[in-house]
């Protein structure tokens, strides 16, 4: 029998029973929706943090303190206060790939405006930063190598403090209080929106490193170094580059790093692996729709089996074999697998569109993995439609005539 008559008699029976036929194909239906829905959502979280990442500045490097391990037990970044203004300094002068590099002092502080005080975190940071990041001001212009090295009491604003200090207003030139220090607001920042965490990256107030170490944190390390290269190849060298040089400069001879060297692909899986954990656990609950969608269409075969015996007496009777039969019961299965992937492929899709309309979530679809969600479908009926036409096929013809 040929292929274009076994769907085309398929169909028919589907037709004849269609509203049996809508609720056997349900299961396959959700199932294939709701697993669109979550890979789409999952899969548009893990491109929204690349971009957050890749927005964190251009070839960055970060350096961290800690990972040491004390009596076998990893400490993890930032166990251990030991990096120096040298070691930015031994950095900047050795290291040959490094073409940016910037130590961060990290604080939280209230700041005081001319309309009203927000707290927010500080961080006292080197020229370099501006590069290392690529962050540009809106307004304003960023502090200078010599404001560094004079101390300075100058700052740059992040966009959320800008409007919440100074609703309305250009702020440049105008003054703050942190603590209890007056600063000049030398710049306002452009905004840069997220962060892969889901912080607010403009809220934020940027100082010169040598200014923040003297009138806010009050320590003599370093928090956090941020390095850069002139291009994206030269990271993986500049970052062994850099750990030689921080080896030597904490007299580490064999034994475990003291501090921590990550790049913003580090970054960027870090943040993803629980992303993509969620997503793969939500779709395999979705999946569960897709084994009770199979055993939907399992059971309706075995009752169409039922229901045709005498059908497909008289089919062997005049000549069909067993495997005749076989294939045309197995055709009906995928068909109806098939027609209920579609329909779940259209109602995934459209239900992903909505939710990252109404939510602001960017969800990605893969036209790939449309068609393996539709190629599963089919799958589905193969592997539950078996043993009802394996079933049809084995019916004696005389006991097939006989059966009422």
């Amino acid at each position: 029998m040929k292929s274009k008559t076994l769907v085309k008699l398929a169909v028919q029976s589907i037709q004849k029973n269609k509203m049996r036929a809508a609720l056997t194909m349900l299961g396959i239906i959700i199932g294939v929706a709701a697993v669109l829905v979550m890979v789409g959502v999952g899969y548009g979280a893990r491109t929204r943090i690349r971009q957050q990442i890749n927005n964190l500045g251009t070839n960055m490097i970060v350096i961290t303190p800690g990972a040491a391990q004390a009596g076998g037990v990893s400490q993890g970044a930032q166990a251990f206060p030991n990096l120096s203004l040298a070691d930015v300094e031994k950095i900047r002068g050795e290291a040959q790939l490094v073409s940016a590099v910037s130590p961060v002092i990290v604080s939280r502080a209230p700041v005081i405006g001319a309309g009203g005080n927000w707290r927010t975190m500080i961080n006292g940071v080197d020229t370099d930063y501006q590069t290392i990041r690529d962050w540009q001001t809106a307004s304003g212009d960023f502090f200078t190598a010599d404001d560094v090295q004079s101390n300075r009491k100058v700052v740059l604003l992040g966009n959320t403090v800008a409007q919440n200090l100074f609703p309305g207003q250009d702020p440049v030139g105008a003054e703050i209080q942190i603590r209890s220090s007056v600063f000049t607001v030398a710049g306002v920042l452009a905004p840069k929106g997220q962060t892969a965490s889901g912080s607010d990256s403009d809220d934020v107030v940027l100082m010169p490193y040598t200014t923040a170490s003297q009138t806010l944190s009050g320590r003599s390390f370093i928090p956090q170094i941020l390095a850069s290269t002139g291009n994206e190849r030269d990271i993986p060298a500049a970052q062994e580059e850099i750990r030689a040089i921080l080896r030597e400069s904490h007299r580490i001879e064999g034994g475990v790093d003291d501090f921590t060297v990550r790049n913003q692909a580090d970054l960027a899986s870090a943040a993803e692996s629980s992303t993509q954990v969620m997503t793969l656990l939500l779709a395999a609950i979705a999946s569960i729709s897709l084994l009770v969608g199979g055993i939907g269409i399992m059971n309706i075969m075995l009752v169409s089996v039922t229901e045709r015996t005498r059908e497909i007496g008289i089919r062997m009777a005049i000549g069909a074999r067993g495997s005749d039969v076989l294939t045309q019961f197995l055709v009906e299965s995928v068909v109806m697998g098939v027609l209920g992937g579609l329909v779940g492929l259209a109602l995934g899709y459209t239900g992903a569109k909505i939710l990252g309309h109404f939510t602001g979530w960017e969800t990605v679809i893969s036209p790939l993995f449309m068609l393996v969600a539709v190629g599963f479908s089919g799958a589905v009926g193969v592997f539950f439609g078996y043993y009802p036409a394996r079933k049809a096929a084995a019916l004696r013809p005389i006991e097939a005539l006989r059966y009422e």
